[in-house]
């Protein structure tokens, strides 16, 4: 069998009628639908499982938004008290620049009692 002898299949669409030119003239406007009310309602049960599966996404939005709050919070108190430890060094050192090293030390540990006492 050659290519020739097979049926080419025949489209039984109908072809698209010309609607021809727009009585107001707006030709770039395109033709308007049938107004169908009902079109866009749906059942109650449909409605019932949509607002469940929007109240679950919500929750999970508001989680992993929660999640990345807490992360960003962790992030900012860790350079806080770095820079304030490295504040505290800068100042232990400016002070044994003019006093004696156990003298400093005796300082650093009766700041330490005096900030567990006070926290």
């Amino acid at each position: 069998m050659s290519e020739e002898d097979v049926p080419t299949p025949v489209s039984t669409d109908k072809p698209a009628k010309p609607l021809g030119m727009r009585k107001n003239g707006k030709q770039w406007h395109l033709p308007k639908k049938a107004f169908r009310p009902t079109a866009g309602l749906t059942s109650y049960e449909k409605r019932t499982k949509e607002r469940v599966a929007m109240v679950q996404m919500k929750a999970k939005e508001k989680e992993m938004k929660d999640e990345k709050d807490e992360l960003r919070k962790q992030r900012i108190q860790a350079l806080r008290e770095k820079r304030a430890r490295k504040e505290e060094k800068e100042r232990y050192e400016k002070m044994a620049e003019k006093m004696h090293r156990k003298r400093v030390e005796r300082l650093k540990r009766k700041e330490k009692r005096n900030k567990l006492l006070n926290s």
